[in-house]
């Protein structure tokens, strides 16, 4: 079957979640991508272990479809392997501040002096410019500057998204924005800088509340998992366990009525638009929860889906990956990886392609498991490959 990105050469120089993942989804619809990662392995490979010599849950997702290289770049004889290798690539993807990238040699100015038509995906917390470029920062950083953390919880206790969405978010317009580049470079044949932030996507997420402000100024405060705009639409505890029901829209408010029995709040004013249910809707939540407290998931769920209400469990990870829709859909892809006792569901790529799929064949490599073969495709012999390993380059 052919690849999308057959015969294109990634350098992943990324860690931790966003530049990895950029990576991987390239991966994915067929560029070679290589990991070069500090000898010993990167920190990110270690975050949130679950093997036995510690790679981590995210590093498993991120890096799969990729070979890996070890190697100390602040050394000359790095340096060197570096740039052998920018020769045959078509892309490098890193996540650095502006200084570091120029101190190690990986800016585009640097890079494109050794290939002219490089592509290189830089990623950062704060962007290439403005005062805060030189800082690093982590999702949650990007989540809590975005405004969004603000608005979650409640007024005493502000609340992020316990799982990186940022990070994953600005990989996928990190890839997007790569894809675009290479498309470009067809025709031009000049290769160019793509740059995403985490603050920059994160800012993006939010975007709603930030226009909402901006026109309005209507300040808002938190309120829990009540949405501000529409009701009710929040999250209902049901006998066993939690759903979430989101009625937005008036034909939605009107079938939601007749669900409930509350036909006579079609004609009060409080409850006339989105935004006025929005601004009444503790008075909708306390009527939708009273409405699931005496019902099972299953019974609540089966009549909101015959209500044509949007509507849907709240899932432990375990639930997740025993829902029948998620296995038979494809989502979750088993790998075995060393050191794990049973293969490990990674979720499969976010987006496919109906005749050139994107697919994940194979697991995350080990700490370097792929260096001699990497240094024998740019031009080292045996032995200059064993001076290297001796001299810990490698």
């Amino acid at each position: 079957m052919s690849s999308v990105l057959q015969g294109i050469r990634v350098l992943d120089f990324g860690r931790y979640v966003a530049g990895p993942f950029c990576a991987a989804l390239l991966a994915d619809f067929g560029a070679e991508v290589i990991r070069i990662e500090r000898v010993g392995g990167s920190e990110d490979r270690f975050v949130m272990p679950v093997t036995e010599e510690g790679e981590g849950a995210l590093f498993l997702q991120a890096n799969r479809n990729k070979r890996s290289i070890t190697l100390d770049i602040d050394r000359p004889e790095g340096r060197e392997v570096v740039q052998r290798l920018v020769r045959s690539a078509d892309v490098v993807v890193v996540n650095m501040p502006p200084q570091t990238l120029l101190n190690l040699g990986l800016d585009y100015a640097t890079l494109r002096g050794i290939r002219a038509d490089i592509i290189v995906t830089v990623v950062s917390a704060f962007g290439g410019s403005g005062p805060y470029s030189e800082r690093i920062g982590f999702d949650g950083v990007g989540q809590a500057m975005s405004g969004s953390v603000y608005l979650s919880g409640t007024p005493g206790q502000p609340t992020k998204a316990m799982v990186p969405t940022v990070d994953f978010a600005t990989a996928m317009s990190s890839a997007m924005g790569t894809l675009a580049a290479l498309y470009e470079r067809r025709t031009s044949g000049q290769g160019q800088r793509v740059e995403a932030s985490l603050l920059h996507t994160a800012l993006n997420l939010a975007s709603g509340a930030l226009i909402e402000e901006s026109a309005l100024g209507v300040g808002r405060e938190p309120i829990g998992n009540r949405n501000p705009i529409a009701g009710p639409s929040d999250i209902f505890r049901v006998t066993d366990g939690w759903i979430i029901v989101q009625v937005i829209g008036p034909a939605l408010f009107k079938r939601w009525t007749r669900l409930v029995g509350r036909n006579d709040l079609l004609d009060d004013t409080r409850f006339r638009d989105d935004i006025a249910r929005g601004e009444n809707g503790a008075f909708l939540s306390t009527l939708m929860a009273g409405w699931c407290r005496d019902r099972s998931r299953d019974e609540a769920l089966q009549a909101l889906e015959g209500a044509k209400i949007p509507a849907g469990p709240v899932y432990s990870p375990r639930q997740v990956l025993a829902d029948e829709h998620i296995r038979a859909s494809g989502f979750l892809t088993e790998t075995d990886y060393p050191g794990l006792k049973r293969p490990v569901s990674l979720v499969s790529p976010p987006v496919s392609l109906s005749r050139t799929p994107a697919r994940i064949t194979a697991r995350a490599p080990t700490i370097g498991e792929h260096t001699n073969e990497i240094l024998a495709e740019v031009g080292y012999d045996s032995q200059a490959i064993a001076l290297l390993k001796q001299r810990e380059v490698i």
